[in-house]
């Protein structure tokens, strides 16, 4: 055609695509402004992707995550007395251990036993501390790392934690803790992949290649060191299970998106607003995160197993040459399951999948179709590689439009 007709029909389609996505965001402000949400229908609309516009995203995910109840009148008050059961959480788990500590060093002859640092007994206080150290640097060594390629997590926050970065006192941060202490992280460097890395060869080479970035001026916190306050107080909370690698990369991409929302009244409140988002959505796959129940029915083994299942129905040929080489799901399918594939995308593309996985009532479900549609996907490749090649794409999965996986998800989820 000449060139006057296809910028015509580029022009017209350019206008029609901006026409429907006015049209999808109306869609979303007319469920969002009922007194009680239609979760059936935000759920419906949020499948397709979620427009950050506006801060809908934020919006949405938070309802999905049951951190926001349907009542839309509830919302001030739910969100302020969860905001505030944080702030306590940060003082009795961070600030107080810090005087605490900080006082031992002025008063030492006030010190009992118990205090004693070198008080042997397990409830000991100053015991729980240095084990919280352990813990605390493993964090620390994954908080640093988050999406090197962004750059956003290394950057300073515009909103410090004031509890902690208060001029008028000098409390101890968990960077400061972390760079007096003396312990060695391998330790508890607690990876749970066994066959393989948690982390796919290229967020390795990307996180080995960062630099040291600069320290931020006091006062001042980077992204990264607020991640590593929400882990810590999770740890703290929830000591069962404590934290285990890879729950940086599940949190991440939540803080991300709120620490970014175009309403600052939400945004300066991103902190508390992701540690309770992420402890809901920890509810519902922390038994990925423990080794002991790997094998049981709820274990993230018979999950892997159950990607394979779904692939023999859907495409015999291909589960079946999987098969004639050897490559179990174990290989590549525990750090797609365990890590809701944050590990294999870009960001965005990263949270264009969890639109549709949060949206989705059934969402861990979803993602084994996901993961499935990823293989059939790469089927050409897949039955002509040899096992070298096939699981040097499985485990570093190439560039792809992540709205082609849904597609197919949809259409696997539909019995297509």
């Amino acid at each position: 055609p000449p060139d006057w007709l296809s910028c015509a029909l580029a022009h017209f389609a350019e206008v029609n695509m901006s026409s429907q996505h006015r049209i999808r965001i109306a869609e979303f402000k007319a469920v969002l402004a009922e007194p009680k949400i239609n979760l059936a229908k935000l759920r419906e609309l949020s499948f397709s992707g979620i427009s950050c516009e506006d801060g809908l995203r934020c919006l949405c995910w938070k309802i999905l995550l049951n951190y926001l109840p349907l009542e839309q009148a509830l919302w001030p008050s739910v969100m302020k007395k969860q905001r505030d059961l944080y702030s306590q959480f940060l003082k009795e788990m961070i600030i107080q251990p810090g005087i605490a500590k900080a006082n031992l060093g002025v008063s030492r002859e006030d010190v009992t036993l118990e205090d004693h640092p070198l008080n042997l007994n397990p409830d000991s206080r100053w015991n729980t501390y240095f084990k919280d150290n352990e813990v605390l640097l493993q964090i620390d060594k994954d908080a640093r790392r988050l999406y090197p390629d962004i750059g956003f997590f290394q950057r300073p926050t515009d909103y410090p934690c004031r509890l902690i970065m208060d001029p008028q006192n000098d409390f101890e941060t968990l960077r400061k803790r972390v760079e007096q202490t003396t312990l060695k992280s391998q330790i508890v460097a607690r990876n749970r992949i066994g066959v393989t890395n948690v982390s796919s060869p290229s967020k390795l080479v990307a996180s080995s290649s960062v630099l040291e970035h600069e320290p931020l001026p006091n006062g001042s916190e980077a992204h990264w060191e607020v991640v590593e306050r929400i882990l810590f107080i999770y740890a703290k909370l929830n000591p069962g299970i404590a934290y285990v690698q890879g729950m940086n990369e599940i949190v991440g991409p939540v803080y991300y998106t709120f620490a970014t929302d175009p309403n600052c009244e939400w945004k300066e409140h991103a902190e508390a607003d992701t540690f309770f988002c992420f402890t809901n959505l920890m509810a519902e796959i922390r038994d990925n995160f423990i080794k002991s129940l790997d094998d049981s029915q709820c274990g993230i083994t018979s999950r892997m197993e159950r990607v394979y299942s779904t692939l023999k129905e859907k495409d015999v040929e291909l589960y079946l040459k999987l098969q004639e080489q050897n490559i179990r799901p174990q290989f590549f399918a525990f750090r797609w399951l365990m890590l809701l594939l944050s590990q294999e995308f870009v960001l965005p593309d990263v949270i264009q999948i969890w639109d549709s996985l949060f949206a989705d009532k059934n969402r861990f479900d979803f993602l084994l179709l996901v993961s499935c549609a990823m293989l059939i996907l790469k089927r050409d490749l897949l039955l002509e590689g040899d096992f070298t090649l096939n699981m040097r794409l499985l485990q570093g999965y190439p560039t792809t439009d992540v709205s082609q996986i849904l597609k197919k998800a949809n259409e696997l989820q539909n019995g297509k």
